[in-house]
């Protein structure tokens, strides 16, 4: 739910169950928030006292003509204004307090249950989507919290008291400047209702304004490569003309409502003039009613129009509660089995058996696979794109749980091991090197985080990266730009080799880790990677086949099965499949002649 131009007016779907669970967390502050209803009322309290002061000041002026009294009432009155200041500063900052506190516990839930995860979760939902979970979603419930609660009691108790305080000074009075309050009620309630739809309609173009805006600025390499700048303009401006033409009827809508309940407020205030004036010359009202009567009328109408606004903020709370709840409510596609042990120190026998995996049901990826690692073997997987190559080291970090089969490491069950414990006996480098926006230091102790800066510098050696870090600005401390963007490609995946030296794992997984860099670059990769893989079961995924010609077995996969396997020799002297993909790789080069010798 939006407020004009910026909020999206929603309704949560489980209201009661929403609102149960964000009484839960307001729970712990029961004594603060009874403090804050004791401010609300007495703030109330003092703002309905001054315009009765004021009528009371007039008769008593009118009656006696004594200065002295009129200007004890007014002072009186100064201190009752001056008091509800002062109380609503208090138990506004109370509030925000109390309203951060708890979003404060929310966030840390959603952020730590998203840790949880399986990659499947992340896989059916946008990136885009959850990071409005944490920031929009969190925001709006931030001020139904801090705000709009306070501001409900707030009406609830003008609204009453303004009507208490009517009937008690004069009913015949009251009774008349309730005339028009049907009206406002209804007015209230039927632009709320053409406002909400207008601006649930204008999130949606938003929502698509704000997904096309953010695909192209992160494709906008591709943009300015392919010349389509103004394609792209093209595509902002229609969808950007929908947002104008959509913003303009919601907004009207919203703008109505101020110059309705002014013509309204002041229909009443004529309706108790007259009224007034006819009574009090009759003997049944004094002119200090009627002032205060013109008063209450006035104010009669923005608890009203603050009821329609704290409402529809209510209803957008609830509904980001609702979407923050259902993700701390998501079930991990993968959870430790029941009584799953810690996996100790391993050698590094790795045994895919049987293994039976799809990412959707019965559309299968890997189909029947069968392989047998001996510590400190490489095993190389060489197919056609999407054969199922990544999907079978993802299945070995247990990404994903499989279908069919067993996979074992020195015999043990990887379903009846912690994730944790398993993860941190693999290592992984990726063809996309991740880097985080910290320095290079930090970067490369990623892989163990109470590593010295001894040994990370160590790390960095050994993977021939310390010789360009060096050249950096501050060292090891330059802190890197998001993603790592100021390193070029190959000073990256250097980077992400030291790190996984560093976490130093007895199983590493090298998934196309050369293939984005030039001839030169690969060479120094590959000379850090050797060193990497030394002593080290590895899983190597690579397209350039000369970067595995020397693995203990090569596996190679298509349609999610593997039809050939054996060494680098073993399979050209086969004259399959693998041997016309290397030939075709390397036609006319020295390395296709020799693999036509052997």
């Amino acid at each position: 739910m939006r407020g004009p131009g910026t909020r999206t007016i929603e309704k949560a779907k489980d209201v009661r169950g929403t609102l149960r669970r964000l009484v839960n967390y307001l729970k712990p502050h029961t004594l603060a928030l009874a403090f804050i209803a004791f401010l609300v009322v007495a703030q109330t309290l003092l703002d309905l006292l001054g315009p009765w002061l004021m009528g009371k000041a007039m008769d008593d002026y009118i009656e006696s003509k004594q200065m002295g009294s009129f200007i004890r009432i007014a002072l009186a009155m100064a201190g009752a204004y001056l008091g509800s200041w002062l109380v609503q500063v208090v138990q506004t900052r109370l509030m925000a307090v109390i309203g951060q506190r708890v979003l404060l516990v929310i966030r840390r839930e959603l952020f730590e249950h998203l840790q949880s995860l399986s990659l499947a979760f992340f896989d059916r939902h946008p990136h885009g989507e959850l990071m409005s979970r944490l920031t929009n979603d969190i925001d709006v419930l931030n001020r139904a919290i801090s705000f709009n609660v306070v501001q409900l009691l707030s009406s609830v108790l003008t609204l009453g008291g303004i009507l208490a305080a009517m009937f008690a000074l004069n009913w015949k009075l009251a009774l008349g400047s309730l005339l028009v309050f049907p009206l406002m009620v209804w007015v209230t309630l039927a632009v709320a209702k053409r406002t909400r739809a207008g601006f649930r309609q204008l999130q949606g173009h938003l929502g698509e304004l704000n997904s096309f805006m953010e695909e192209s600025i992160t494709g906008q390499r591709v943009v300015q490569a392919f010349g389509q700048q103004g394609r792209a303009l093209a595509e902002f401006d229609r969808t950007n003309g929908k947002v104008r033409d959509v913003g303009i009827r919601a907004q009207s809508f919203a703008f109505l409502v101020p110059p309705m309940m002014s013509v309204l407020s002041n229909a009443g205030v004529a309706v108790v003039a007259g009224l007034g004036g006819w009574l009090a010359v009759r003997g049944l009202a004094t002119v200090g009613d009627i002032v205060t009567f013109i008063t209450y009328s006035r104010r009669f109408a923005n608890p009203l129009r603050h009821l329609a606004d704290v409402y529809n903020s209510l209803q957008s709370g609830l509904a980001g509660a609702e979407r923050v709840f259902q993700v701390i409510d998501e079930q991990p596609d993968l959870q430790d089995a029941p009584g799953a042990q810690p996996l100790q120190a391993i050698v590094g026998e790795v045994e895919f058996d049987h293994v039976d995996f799809g990412y959707v049901p019965d559309v299968p990826v890997l189909k029947d696979i069968t392989l047998h690692a001996k510590p400190g073997q490489t095993i190389a997987l060489v197919g056609p794109t999407g054969a199922g190559k990544t999907t079978m080291v993802n299945v070995l970090s247990r990404f994903y749980d499989l279908q069919g089969g067993a996979i074992r490491i020195d015999g043990q069950d990887i379903r009846t091991v912690t994730r944790d414990s398993l993860r941190r006996q693999l290592g992984v480098v990726l063809q996309d090197a991740f880097l985080f926006a910290d320095t290079v230091m930090e970067n490369i102790r990623y892989g163990r985080l109470g590593a010295t800066d001894e040994e990370v510098i160590a790390a960095a050696k050994l993977a021939n990266a310390d010789w360009f870090i060096h050249r950096l600005p501050e060292g090891y401390q330059t802190r890197l730009s998001e993603r790592g963007s100021n390193l070029s490609q190959g000073q990256r995946q250097l980077l992400t080799i030291a790190r996984a030296i560093l976490a130093d794992p007895r199983i590493l997984i090298l998934d196309e880790a050369t293939s984005s860099v030039d001839t030169r670059t690969e060479i120094q990769i590959q000379q850090a990677l050797l060193k990497l893989m030394e002593g080290r079961t590895s899983f190597v995924i690579a397209h350039r086949l000369s970067t595995i010609r020397g693995a203990d077995q090569l596996l190679v996969i298509r349609d999610g099965q593997i039809i050939e396997r054996g060494t680098h020799r073993e399979l050209l002297a086969q004259g399959g499949f693998y041997h016309d993909l290397y030939m075709s790789q390397f036609r006319g080069t020295k390395l296709a002649v020799e693999a036509a010798a052997e």
